[in-house]
């Protein structure tokens, strides 16, 4: 019954943190702000170490099962 939560997290996790990591190379590769009224370079370093420890956490989750 344990390993429910850490599936569920673990998937959630991933889910978000690859989908923002495809959404941020999309938006730098064609030239388009990542985030409105920021540094482009600083925005596209954000949501890159965003995605990036979303997607450790869910690596995390999943290794608690």
């Amino acid at each position: 019954m344990e390993s429910e939560p850490a599936i569920f997290a673990g998937a959630v996790f991933s889910l978000f943190g690859g989908g923002l990591l495809v959404w941020t190379v999309t938006r730098v590769r064609q030239h388009r702000p990542v985030a409105h009224g920021v540094r482009p370079v600083a925005s596209a370093t954000l949501a890159s170490i965003a995605a990036v420890l979303a997607l450790a956490a869910g690596t995390w989750c999943f290794t608690r099962l």
